[in-house]
């Protein structure tokens, strides 16, 4: 990884250029390069986690003056609990998975002697421009060397002194390998972006990590394929059958376990025959972890009656399409699956939604019905992580509909090229009419 002030053209021939070697490494080399990155980050605790800790305490400082959003704060912290094991432990995942590259998925037999193959190739260079989250940079390397793919990092400057103690250490590593530096990239110069994002010609795929401002502004300036998601507007339906055990768990976990995630639960529909029921224990355990509940009138008047002791207040219609990445949550009763299928749709940002419920019929209906990138039956949310889902780590979560959707592993930064091996074979030798020979299209694979 080289930590580069140079142009954005420049960086971006540099990426291209040394995606062309990386993909032809084997998988030992590339692997070797993932050891190296463990090895050097390992050692290095202590310097990257000083260096957060003075980005973190003038993120604080921004936030008290209301400069930065408490969410993004939370989500700059590499010391909290679990952060740093966790993004060690996703480079060892992702160099422990089979090797993407040249997988043959299709094989046909054209003639004989004339044989089409399918393979997997890496994507080429990928941009990704993200907002805090250091372990961002750790995340997207080790995913971009295991896949063959070169990858440009833009980092916003709450982050600074972050990403260039891990991205030093990562480049040192990448010295002692066969990987070329250029192949991952930190770019430091200031307002670049723009630039960056006008480099369909070097730039394969840009994935944005951070805010729906940052997401939407990306979508909206370039011609370069974006992979990402706008917003993380997740909801779970409480259906009158569910535990109200299990329900208040899952729920609690959704929204609690840390608020602001993308995959956090921010609406909880709830069937109405269950506003007396199932709904008050979910209500309580949630009051009694911090959350703040914006009820409508129905589920409001409910919990004056089972829960009179809770503190709730009034939603607006505005709270059921927004992320609030914190301990709030919207409530709204709904008659039915059906009714809540449709808000979701309506309302929703196709990332992450859940149903609760005793009925094996009900959630098939949901998750058939529910147009997102994740549906659940019985499991919280936050499931929704490409470490959860054992991809090793993730370099994002995407509700797009072509490509790659949900959490965004190997998988989704490969893409294919089509192999043909013949003796010489010419089109016109095809076709109907005397001397013409037949397509055999003899599936092998």
């Amino acid at each position: 990884m080289s930590l580069t002030t140079a142009s954005a053209l420049d960086a971006a021939k540099e990426a291209k250029a040394a995606s062309h070697v990386l993909a032809t490494l084997p998988a030992s080399a590339r692997n070797d390069a993932l050891t190296a990155i463990y090895d050097g980050l390992n050692t290095a605790k202590d310097e990257i986690l000083a260096a957060n800790a003075r980005d973190l305490e003038l993120a604080k400082q921004a936030a008290a003056d209301g400069k930065l959003s408490q969410s993004l704060v939370s989500r700059l912290d590499l010391g909290k609990k679990g952060k740093w094991e966790d993004m060690l432990k996703g480079i060892l995942d992702v160099r422990e998975l089979e090797d993407p590259v040249g997988k043959v998925t299709l094989r046909t037999r054209l003639d004989d002697g004339l044989d089409l193959e399918r393979v997997t190739c890496p994507i080429g260079v990928l941009l990704i421009i993200f907002e805090a989250r250091p372990e961002v940079i750790a995340n997207i390397a080790s995913l971009a060397v295991k896949s063959g793919n070169a990858a440009i990092l833009k980092g916003g400057k709450e982050s600074t002194e972050s990403f260039v103690a891990i991205s030093r250490v990562i480049s040192a590593a990448l010295e002692k390998t066969q990987v070329p530096n250029g192949a991952i990239q930190l770019v430091t110069t200031r307002d670049v972006i723009p630039q960056l994002l006008d480099l369909d010609q070097h730039i394969d795929l840009v994935i944005p990590r951070g805010s729906n401002e940052l997401v939407r502004y990306i979508k909206s300036n370039t011609k370069i394929p974006v992979l990402g998601h706008a917003d993380g507007l997740c909801s779970i339906y409480l259906e009158e059958s569910a535990d109200p055990k299990m329900a208040a768990q899952v729920i609690v976990d959704s929204k609690t376990s840390y608020p602001a995630a993308c995959n956090s639960l921010e609406t909880l529909l709830v069937q109405e025959s269950a506003l007396s029921t199932v709904f008050p224990a979910v209500a309580e355990a949630l009051s009694a972890k911090g959350v703040e509940l914006r009820c409508d009138e129905a589920s409001k008047a409910s919990l004056s009656k089972t829960n009179p002791s809770l503190t709730v207040t009034s939603s607006q219609e505005s709270d059921y399409a927004t992320e609030f990445l914190s301990l709030t949550l919207a409530v709204k009763t709904v008659s039915s699956l059906q009714e809540a299928i449709e808000h979701i749709n309506s309302h929703g940002s196709h990332h992450t939604d859940a149903i609760l419920t005793a009925s094996k019929e009900q959630a098939e209906m949901f998750m058939n019905a529910v147009d997102s990138a994740g549906v659940y039956w019985n499991a919280s949310t936050r499931f929704a992580d490409g470490m959860r889902y054992g991809f090793g780590t993730e370099v994002g979560i995407s509700t797009n509909k072509i490509h790659s959707r949900g959490p965004v592993g190997l998988e989704g930064l490969m893409i294919y090229k089509y192999k043909i091996r013949g003796g010489g074979q010419c089109t016109l030798s095809y076709g109907e009419g005397e001397g013409k020979r037949a397509y055999k299209h003899e599936r092998l694979l």
